[in-house]
């Protein structure tokens, strides 16, 4: 079965679209209406008119397209396709935090479940963490869950910052001594590295920036050759779209298990039988909603 072309013959009888998230495999790329970060595709989730979306990414992604657009259908094509620092922290952590330090505002990553961004003041991605934080009404932050991303931010505000243990796992792989390898086999190549990088990594970075950021800056960059520090299925579009640049995994590739969950099949059968439909009780949608809006002012 020639699955791309049933998906599209699907999509425009169903009225869907089809968003992807940079770190999805190359041939689920491919279908995509709307390819991009967590930013981008919030953004193009709260914009759309179609009928049914369709997420391949993981499941806070989802849940955010049906926060902003719950009117829609919204469809996963693999149920399980969770994010493990998502499941880091519960609403019950944020309420414990927020009644430790009575006087500060939470910001949590977009990587959250819609529970606790429930309980958020503002939520943030990688590519507006910095410009929240700084803009944020409040002295005290009490940034969740990725301790990482919040140690990127530390470096740009005098706010007192108050973070959780949390870290993704694919980023906090990458180690220090495989970049100064990477840098020494390739050393004409720029440093591109994710800010839920380690604070090590980072200080070896030429550029650090989000994966919409880094698709920006590979292209609008005279340098010829790039080391790309996050999960490796951005490499995928950046060689695609810059086929006179070259892309390198910045030490051994690091692959996010659960964003490669999803096939070409798997979104075909969702997309056919309409299953693993995100559903959210009122109240959250009702509740995140206002944390996912103030994040959009910031963009």
């Amino acid at each position: 079965m020639n699955y791309s072309e049933k998906i599209k013959e699907l999509k425009d009888k169903k009225d869907a679209i089809i968003l992807v998230h940079n770190y999805q495999r190359g041939e689920v790329q491919e279908i995509a209406d709307y390819l991009g970060d967590s930013l981008d595709l919030s953004r193009k989730a709260n914009s759309t008119a179609a009928e049914i979306i369709v997420f391949c990414g993981v499941r806070f992604m989802a849940e955010t397209a049906k926060i902003l657009s719950p009117e829609k259908k919204v469809l996963m094509p693999r149920e399980e396709a969770s994010c493990p620092m998502a499941n880091m922290v519960t609403p019950d952590d944020v309420l414990e935090m927020r009644n430790k330090h009575p006087n500060a505002k939470v910001v949590s990553y977009v990587n959250t479940n819609a529970d606790v961004k429930a309980v958020t003041d503002v939520c943030c991605t990688s590519a507006n963490a910095v410009k929240v934080v700084k803009n944020i009404d409040a002295d005290e932050i009490i940034f969740v869950p990725d301790k990482n991303l919040g140690s990127y931010v530390k470096r740009f505000t005098d706010k007192k910052i108050i973070l959780w243990d949390g870290f993704c796992y694919v980023h906090d792989q990458i180690s220090k001594e495989e970049i100064l390898a990477a840098k020494e086999k390739f050393s004409e190549a720029l440093l591109l590295v994710h800010p839920e990088c380690r604070p090590a990594v980072i200080d070896l970075a030429d550029e650090v920036l989000s994966t919409s950021g880094m698709i920006k800056f590979a292209k609008e960059s005279s340098a010829k050759s790039f080391l790309i520090g996050t999960e490796e299925g951005i490499i995928y579009r950046l060689k695609k779209e810059n086929p006179n640049k070259d892309f390198y995994s910045a030490g051994t590739p690091k692959i996010c298990s659960n964003m490669k969950l999803n096939h070409l099949e798997d979104v075909y059968a969702t997309l056919n039988e309409e299953k693993y439909e995100i559903n959210l009780p009122e109240n959250i949608i009702n509740a995140s909603k206002k944390s996912l809006e103030a994040m959009l002012k910031y963009v």
